[in-house]
């Protein structure tokens, strides 16, 4: 059970390296960027300064963002379907405080086929290291199967 094709048909949420993102993609963070620095900046001023059009920016803003983002009050839920062995889901937890993000919620389903489905939503504090790595790490634990990003507000 390591991949399961007919889920990741349905998935809505893609984590991609830098290098695989198009240069329009790329420039709508730019724009979003400047506009957070700049607070009295238009969307006109900030996408003419990056060369992007601002119907472009429109389209893609909600789409796009730096997942390493690590700015207070980011939260970030994920599902892991992993194996149902006593101590699993304490190291998983473990390998979030080590990161320091803070676990809001925690919902594990009963174990079926030895398989148990975790739904687990964390907090991304300004003391929080790459968020990025701490998926990685969690990802390739023995006993994690699979793992998704499922939101981020």
């Amino acid at each position: 059970m390591k991949y399961n094709e007919e889920q990741n048909q349905k998935a809505e949420y893609y984590v991609v390296k830098k290098k695989a993102v198009p240069e329009t993609l790329l420039k709508v963070v730019q724009v979003k960027r400047l506009l957070e620095i700049n607070k009295g900046m238009t969307v006109q001023e900030a996408t003419d300064q990056i060369g992007l059009s601002r119907s472009s920016f429109y389209k893609y803003k909600e789409d796009i963002f730096p997942f390493h983002d690590n700015a207070r009050g980011r939260n970030i839920t994920f599902m892991l379907q992993m194996e149902d062995e006593p101590g699993l889901l304490s190291r998983v937890l473990g390998k979030i405080a080590e990161y320091r993000a803070n676990v809001l919620t925690i919902h594990q389903t009963i174990p079926i086929n030895g398989v148990a489905s975790l739904t687990l939503s964390t907090e991304v504090l300004p003391t929080t290291k790459d968020v990025s790595s701490m998926i990685d790490d969690i990802e390739k634990m023995e006993g994690i199967y699979y793992l998704k990003i499922l939101g981020r507000e």
